[in-house]
């Protein structure tokens, strides 16, 4: 029977760190090993990092640590999916996050038994909670925006909420779905920031049938656009888009448009969007999810939900043209 690596610690003034070997389960989709939906919590999610690279690990501790300390938050689980990992640099890994997390969320350390991108949606006995925050190990958002996002998800339990939106197209010269980016419209919410249901988990990995392996197949085929393919579960469950919600700070260290010679700088540089053909390839996901699903679920979705709503109205101060609770210094 295969095993994980699995490292469990508290912060909660003295730390136990504990190093234990934890069997997989033969069968993640059996329902008997998962808790039962009632009994899940609604007032906070459980919070799953998808690490991969160990020259992000610096910026990972960061990012996990960060996480511990909202209110929101029930635990962080670190899923690191690079099985050829030494088990040492894990251990210190999680050395390193007792003392740097200020927290009181337990995080876990799991080590995947494979490097599929399927395995970052897989149902887990651990999840204790109605929903999940998917993220990439990347990307560091402000707590207050956490806290927003988890509010307007909790309005929208069944939909994809997050803070990094694209879209399908059709283009109609090659009569061929394409992987865009839209000013006014979005219907892809992307997995670097997505909270979502937690029995989405369940029907990505478990239902479906034939086909849904053979979607997945093409995740591991093409090592991308797992999130493309939750996409079209969850759209086809709602029959709608995803919401995006306005972030204060969202900073995208894996954005291949970063600059810098530092280490964080630079972490783009392992990141499967610096490809060159990586909006092609994405498409090419698109087309191939199409066919072999035979519908295409996607919707649109317009609009962005912000944080704070401020005057909309212009008035006349001093001889200027400004927002109507501006105040002009003479």
């Amino acid at each position: 029977m295969p095993y994980t690596v699995s490292v469990l610690f508290l912060v909660l003034g003295w730390i136990p760190l504990s190093i234990s070997m934890r069997p997989l389960s033969p069968d993640p989709c059996d329902p008997r090993s998962l808790p039962k939906p009632q009994a899940l919590r609604l007032d906070q999610m459980t919070v799953l990092i998808n690490g991969y690279a160990e020259s992000r690990i610096p910026l990972l501790r960061s990012i996990a640590a960060a996480y511990t300390t909202s209110p929101s938050v029930a635990s962080v689980l670190i899923l690191w999916g690079d099985p050829s990992t030494p088990s040492e640099t894990l251990s210190q890994l999680t050395r390193n996050l007792s003392v740097s997390s200020a927290g009181t969320a337990p995080i876990t350390v799991l080590r995947q038994s494979s490097d599929s991108l399927n395995a970052r949606f897989l149902p887990r006995p651990s999840i204790t909670t109605r929903s999940v925050l998917i993220c990439d190990d990347d990307v560091e958002i402000d707590s207050t925006s956490v806290e927003f996002a988890f509010k307007i998800w909790a309005s929208n339990r069944n939909r994809l909420v997050g803070f990094f939106a694209r879209s399908h197209d059709m283009d109609l010269s090659r009569r061929a779905w394409i992987y865009t980016v839209h000013p006014d419209k979005y219907s892809i919410m992307l997995t670097k920031f997505v909270i979502m249901k937690t029995e989405s988990l369940y029907e990505y990995s478990c239902e479906g049938g034939p086909a849904m392996a053979e979607a997945r197949g093409v995740v591991d085929q093409m090592r991308n656009c797992e999130d493309i393919l939750m996409n079209f579960v969850v759209a086809e469950k709602v029959n709608g888009g995803p919401v995006l919600v306005g972030a204060e700070k969202a900073r995208d260290w894996g954005d291949s448009r970063n600059g810098g010679s530092g280490q964080e700088e630079r972490a783009w540089e392992v990141g499967l969007s610096r490809r060159s053909d990586h909006r092609k390839r994405r498409g090419e996901c698109i087309r191939d999810f199409h066919r072999i699903l035979s519908k295409m679920p996607l919707r649109y979705s317009y609009g962005k939900v912000v944080n704070s709503i401020g005057e909309q109205g212009l008035c006349d101060k001093g001889g200027k043209l400004v927002l109507c609770d501006h105040q002009v210094t003479q």
